[in-house]
């Protein structure tokens, strides 16, 4: 099955500022037109999840703390 992400440039993709300089464990996200895209740090050309902006708004609002939707 092919990615349902669009073509996203590799300097689009940012970690969190909580990830360690050399974590093992980390993901990536990138911002896409009406959303949000997110991959694994260590196999960047592997698969990648899209989500809606309303969901990813909910996502960090809850990561937050913050009322969602």
């Amino acid at each position: 099955m092919q990615s349902q992400t669009p073509a996203i440039p590799s300097n689009a993709w940012f970690k969190s500022s909580y990830s360690g300089a050399n974590t093992s464990e980390c993901v990536e996200a990138a911002a896409v037109v009406d959303g949000a895209a997110v991959r694994d740090s260590k196999r960047p050309l592997g698969p990648r999840i899209a989500f809606g902006a309303c969901a990813w708004t909910d996502f960090v609002a809850a990561l937050r703390g913050n009322q969602i939707h």
